[in-house]
């Protein structure tokens, strides 16, 4: 078969096991492609014990800038021997398989329609090296050299980059390069090179910056004025609160005195982490925790309490699969039911679904603003493959006049002047009531909160119409939000449709190529990008115009679909579910693959090969 030819435009998948140091080559290879000036989207799939298990480091090389998986491998560098049969699978016909050549392996081992490139790389490191920890670490950088010649990477960009790494370290800095010439002059001398596929220079990343989305939610906490983060570490949403962290010693330590402005607690565990928040927030402090699905489950007293006494609070969700320990470090969009409706009882949170690292910015901050307008715990609903994945992204903006949205809040003047202070009260038809912070006035002002229920004046009741008054205001509350939260993004087909495709969150970036190549095969699906719950009129518009509509989510009840009947009171045959949930993020293949296949041009539309990892 003839060899795969492709520019700038190929995916590279390194099989790997976990604690073996490769995940820093790994990324030394997306890194100098994207200096290149070439679109990559690295994907780090991993495993939940410390090391020697198998561990997968997927690489999108896209110039023209799409960012999510495309499905199949078109250079898979194996070097896991217990993986190799499931990696074999994977590769595309005409692919490429790179592999250790140090030992003869059998025919039977390979495949009539894939090219091997066998570079002995534990020979030549033995060769080099004495130290079994080195012998292992230069290997990484070995087949780092071996693959910049075969896919022609400028080799002055990875010495540059290995140059920033090992900065002031010159004996670090020596010995990588002298392991990634290894590497590459073994390939020069003995292999012919390059490949089909190659990268070369382009001018296709412009402004974009490379940057994981807990690192963006937890800047858009700093910059939204969250002085307060309690938390219990979790996979994968630890690094949120890590980089807050980081992110507050920079930018919240008053210059002058020293003094910090923000507290940051480790808590003993879920349960206490959201108990702190919420005396926080009841403080008057813009605060929040990040956590996962089992942390969600733990909290949900806690969130219940919020939502009814009417506290706010931001709960950043970095979504794993699950149930219980479930896939500690896979993805999925499993939690939307549980958050939505989280605590007994009749309860409505607001969630918010950013698509990537730009959004996880935004949204934190928003969420923030929201949390105090509406007086209530608001939901970020993020993933791990959001959340610990880098990705290129719009550069981060900040309107310095920007203000806070305190929300109503009544003063210590308006108190004084007499004006009529019921904590639970709906003066305005909103559903939202007033509040004051503790202290406001020495003599006005002051509630009890409580969990149970009330009168609109914060007194202890059990009577019905007190009780049904606060449950229907708090319902009015969340009819309110609708036109706060972010609003959904409609993309029309360049012809008219009876179809029409919802989807939200991390499955944008697949979404968008999946549209391009049904449209390519003449498949036509209008979209509607969901970005917050509760859902705006508009998508129940929007399902109403058309025939069927595809709802695309990452977990196996089409959790988003549920949500939308149990809302809209649509018929459940009229949304077409079109779920992934092996854990690895969704490719657009899949996508195209299943839409196609309903459509009835399955034919026309090329189908996922991924594998389970």
């Amino acid at each position: 078969m003839k060899p795969l030819v492709a520019i700038n435009d190929f995916v590279v998948k390194f099989a790997n096991v976990n604690g073996s140091g490769s995940a820093s080559a790994n990324e030394l290879f997306a890194k100098a492609i994207l200096r290149m000036g070439v679109p990559v989207s690295p994907r780090n799939i991993f495993p939940s014990n410390i090391q020697g298990l198998p561990t997968w480091y997927e690489v999108r090389v896209n110039e023209k800038g799409h960012l999510g998986r495309r499905g199949g491998v078109d250079l898979m560098v194996a070097m896991n021997p217990q993986t190799w049969d499931a990696d074999l699978k994977e590769i595309e016909p005409g692919g490429y398989l790179f592999y250790d050549s140090t030992k003869p392996l059998p025919k039977s081992k390979f495949r009539d329609d894939v090219q091997p490139i066998g570079v002995p790389l534990t020979e030549i490191s033995n060769r080099t090296y004495t130290d079994a920890r080195q012998r292992q670490l230069f290997k990484n950088i070995m087949y780092i050299g071996a693959l910049s010649a075969l896919v022609d990477l400028d080799i002055g960009v990875i010495e540059k980059l290995l140059g920033e790494q090992y900065k002031g370290k010159e004996r670090l800095l020596d010995a990588n390069k002298q392991a990634l010439h290894l590497g590459r002059d073994y390939v020069i001398e003995h292999l012919a090179h390059p490949l089909g596929l190659q990268v070369r220079h382009a001018d296709a990343v412009g402004d974009r910056i490379f940057v994981d989305g807990n690192t963006a939610a937890a800047l858009g906490c700093v910059y939204g004025g969250a002085t307060v983060c309690a938390w219990y570490p979790i996979t994968p949403s630890s690094s949120l609160a890590e980089a807050f962290q980081k992110y507050c010693q920079k930018l919240r330590v008053d210059p002058d005195t020293g003094k910090h402005r923000y507290a940051i607690v480790q808590a003993e565990d879920e349960i206490a982490s959201i108990g702190m928040i919420v005396g926080a927030g009841w403080n008057g402090a813009r605060a929040f925790t990040t956590t996962s699905g089992p942390g969600i489950s733990l909290m949900t007293e806690f969130i219940g309490l919020a939502y009814f006494a009417e506290i706010p609070i931001t709960i950043i969700d970095v979504q794993r699969g699950g149930p219980s320990t479930g896939m500690p470090t896979r993805t999925q969009q499993a939690d939307i039911l549980s958050c939505a409706y989280a605590s007994h009882g009749d309860t409505k949170h607001v969630l918010l679904f950013p698509e990537g690292p730009h959004e996880c910015f935004e949204f934190a901050a928003q969420a923030l603003d929201l949390a105090d307008r509406l007086q209530a715990p608001i939901f970020v609903m993020s993933d791990l493959d959001i959340g610990m994945n880098q990705r290129l992204a719009a550069p981060f903006t900040w309107d310095e006049s920007r203000s806070y949205d305190r929300g109503k809040v009544m003063t210590a003047e308006e108190l004084e002047a007499g004006k009529d202070f019921g904590r639970y009260k709906d003066v305005d038809g909103d559903g939202i009531p007033y509040r004051t912070y503790p202290g406001a006035h020495p003599a006005r002002g002051s509630y009890f909160t409580r969990g149970t229920s009330r009168d609109p004046y914060a007194r202890y009741s059990e009577r019905g119409p007190d009780y049904v008054y606060n449950m229907e205001r708090l319902l009015k509350k969340f009819d309110t939000a609708k036109a706060l939260v972010p609003q959904p993004i409609v993309r029309k087909a360049p012809q008219r449709t009876k179809y029409g495709a919802l989807y939200f969150g991390s499955t944008a970036p697949a979404m968008s190529e999946a549209i391009e190549v049904l449209e390519e095969s003449h498949v036509h699906v209008d979209t509607l990008r969901i970005r917050a719950f509760p859902f705006a009129n508009t998508i129940a518009d929007f399902i109403a115009a058309h025939e069927h509509v595809f709802v695309v989510e990452q977990n196996r009840d089409g959790q988003l679909r549920t949500l939308l009947v149990n809302e809209f009171g649509i018929d459940p045959a009229r949304l077409v579910p079109v779920l992934h949930y092996d854990g690895t993020p969704i490719t657009a293949r899949f996508i195209a693959g299943a839409i196609g296949q309903f459509m009835g041009a399955a034919a026309r539309v090329p189908r996922d090969r991924d594998k389970v990892a």
